[in-house]
């Protein structure tokens, strides 16, 4: 890291415990207990099936495991608390009983967030930053819960109409900005906030690439930072016509945000990554920026 760049975070305190940030970033693996995402959509359904990929996931090494009950994909609508609530208990549950790694709820809804809570998750995962529920800022305070506050232009089922920024990067630090001050002003500590560009949510291709490409600005907030970019559709278009398989994009990124010393990656193939980052680092990629 050179001297003029700004220090990254070194661990995120979650309700129960905190994660210390080594040279690789820690992976969040993700579980969609959802019939329409946009990757797996309909595979973990069931929650037989999605506590046992969650297993698998924490098997590969996954450091986090994130559980959602509702698709945000590009043109989403979206799922009540009582349905979200139907998906995600018996997983979340079961999962805090079997494994050791630390769970994440993607909400952005309290009564969603204060029952997996409540079963032992650790993190709030909320692409809102916290702002479309007026109840999870106080619920995160009280419980003392890992937060992580993402930048969204619209909603999922907007997002996409046509994003236009002025500058892509200032605006997205500002936001970002803005939300952890909000946050530490209503009693969250700041080693407890984690803060996400939100890659894919209401930005172009190149507005994506901006953002991977200047990720180490971001440090400027003094929070860990967290990217979710895996098998997104900007990693294809990047590579050509073939969009079948994303994979080898995702892992591309993932080795660029690793030497922008982005703590954490939220991917599908936890496996995949994780051994592509351990070759990374063996064969020196580091030794450079250290």
């Amino acid at each position: 890291m050179s001297p003029s760049a700004p220090a990254s975070a070194d661990h995120w305190k979650l309700r129960s415990r905190t994660l210390a940030f080594g040279q690789l970033p820690l992976l969040m693996g993700i579980l969609n207990v959802t019939p329409d995402s946009f990757s797996d959509g309909g595979r973990f359904f069931d929650a037989k099936a999605a506590v046992e990929h969650g297993l698998r996931l924490a098997a590969e090494g996954a450091d986090i495991l994130d559980v959602g009950g509702e698709s945000t994909r590009p043109g989403s609508m979206p799922v009540d608390t009582e349905e979200q609530l139907r998906r995600v208990m018996p997983v979340v549950g079961e999962l805090c009983k079997t494994t050791d790694v630390p769970l994440s709820i993607d909400t952005s809804k309290a009564a969603v967030a204060r029952r997996a809570i409540d079963a032992g998750a650790e993190i709030v995962n909320d692409i809102t930053a916290l702002t479309g529920d007026p109840a999870m800022i106080p619920l995160a305070a009280e419980t003392g819960c890992g937060v992580c506050a993402m930048h969204c232009r619209g909603t999922p089922r907007t997002m996409q109409d046509n994003p236009v920024y002025a500058d892509v990067v200032a605006e997205v630090l500002e936001y970002l900005r803005t939300r952890r001050d909000a946050l530490l002003a209503a009693g969250i500590e700041r080693d407890r906030i984690a803060l996400d560009p939100g890659i894919g949510f209401g930005k172009t291709t190149e507005h994506n690439f901006q953002l991977v490409a200047d990720a180490r600005r971001f440090h400027e907030l003094g929070c860990p930072l967290l990217i979710g970019h895996s098998r997104k559709r900007f990693v294809a278009r990047a590579i050509g016509p073939n969009d079948f398989d994303r994979e080898t994009g995702t892992i591309a990124v993932a080795l660029a945000l690793a030497l922008h010393n982005v703590q954490v990656l939220r991917v599908h193939g936890v496996a995949a990554v994780r051994e592509a980052l351990v070759m990374f680092e063996a064969a020196g990629a580091f030794l450079e920026t250290c």
